[in-house]
């Protein structure tokens, strides 16, 4: 395919797209129709049906990406008509373009297009969880090194707090934290580095809440301070529990120092090559 082509259809696919209030990006299925190279809406109809299918066995949700609209078009004798049309979504597109006919130039075009694009979305989601993963860590360590000055500050010394910690472990997972790292297969380094983000952040409100009532009701022993921690790990892990999360059942997830690592690799790399590109 000739480059001059390329760059059109480029064009051509980019200019047609529309952004919701919230900006997601959507294309029209009536203007898509044209972009692949259909010229009678029914013979597209056929193949919207298979790329719903595909959308359904996939495990997507299909008014998710395939959600009806109705376009109002003029009439030649200045009249108007409803017609039926479709929002779709990125991956919509992608999945048109992979049951469209492939011998039409557009269509193979744009199954090569959506595909990139759809892998471009992919990436960047991938980096905002990991992101939000690494903050919720990091907010983690900082409340717990809070907690820990407050269990010196109110008992008079911070041998207490890996005990404190503990016992906060074993009200949420239901399981000592040994048993959760031998579990997850962790050696030698901290529990909190393998947990979701989920956990992490359900640990870190317990924690918040142990701190506010460890300083509210002045407690000055290691065993009011443990029994406050039990309590609020407790009625964290009900909350999960009750809306389908069992903490013990998450699988563990990369080593979120790890996570950091790669990400800041690839900044750097980013970085790199704007300066690059500047010079």
């Amino acid at each position: 395919m000739k480059t001059e082509i390329i760059q059109t259809l480029t064009a051509d696919f980019e200019n047609s797209s529309y952004k919701t209030d919230k900006g997601i990006e959507f294309w029209l299925a009536r203007d898509l129709q044209h972009l692949l190279g259909y010229s009678k809406w029914d013979n597209f109809k056929n193949v919207i049906l298979k790329a719903k299918t595909a959308c359904e066995v996939s495990g997507h949700t299909i008014s998710q990406h395939f959600p009806d609209v109705g376009k109002t078009i003029k009439m030649p004798n200045g009249a108007e008509k409803e017609i039926d049309d479709l929002m779709l979504t990125r991956y919509a597109c992608y999945l048109l373009a992979q049951n469209g006919d492939s011998k039409k130039q557009t269509i193979a075009f744009a199954q090569t297009y959506f595909a990139m694009q759809t892998r471009k979305a992919e990436l960047i989601e991938q980096k905002i969880l990991a992101s939000e993963r690494i903050i919720a860590r990091q907010k983690l360590t900082q409340t717990e090194k809070e907690l820990s000055s407050v269990i010196f500050e109110q008992t008079g010394g911070d041998k207490n707090f890996g005990l404190i910690r503990s016992k906060g472990d074993i009200a949420l997972f239901n399981n000592s934290t040994q048993t959760m790292k031998d579990k997850w297969q962790i050696k030698n380094k901290p529990l909190a580095d393998f947990m979701p983000t989920i956990l992490l952040k359900a640990k870190d409100f317990a924690t918040e809440i142990t701190i506010f009532n460890a300083k509210d009701k002045s407690m000055q022993t290691e065993q009011a301070i443990s029994n406050e921690h039990i309590t609020n790990n407790k009625t964290v892990r009900n909350t999960l529990i009750s809306r389908g999360i069992t903490p013990e059942n998450l699988p563990p997830e990369e080593d979120v120092k790890k996570v950091e690592r790669k990400l800041i690799k690839e900044q750097n790399k980013t970085l790199k090559g704007d300066e690059g590109f500047k010079k």
